[in-house]
């Protein structure tokens, strides 16, 4: 029964106890981190490119139209007469454009 010395004293390379480390923060990266970042990107970039007349639904799952938007604050139509107002943040998915005025 051998062991090797290095084994035996603990004196094993400092490269053998961090790949593993760097490792699974390369796992995590591309199975975690990233795809969270493009998500984050695509919301961002939809937030910023609503504009008035857009039918979205919002995270608590009200559909309305954009009556008015402002930088942070949104006033949806609802109805003929009703009309609520949202933070720009609690637009979930926008369900149809509104026409482009070219």
């Amino acid at each position: 029964m051998s062991i090797s010395l290095a084994a035996a004293t603990g004196t094993g390379s400092i490269w053998g106890l961090i790949w593993p480390f760097i490792l699974m923060f390369v796992v995590f990266y591309f199975l975690l981190i990233r795809p969270q970042q493009k998500k984050q990107k695509t919301r961002t970039l939809m937030l910023n490119q609503v504009k008035k007349g857009d039918k979205i639904v919002t995270i608590g799952g009200l559909h309305g139209t954009i009556a008015e938007i402002t930088d942070d604050v949104v006033v949806l139509r609802v109805t003929d007469t009703t009309k609520l107002t949202f933070d720009r943040s609690a637009i979930s998915t926008v369900s149809q454009s509104a026409p482009s005025a070219e």
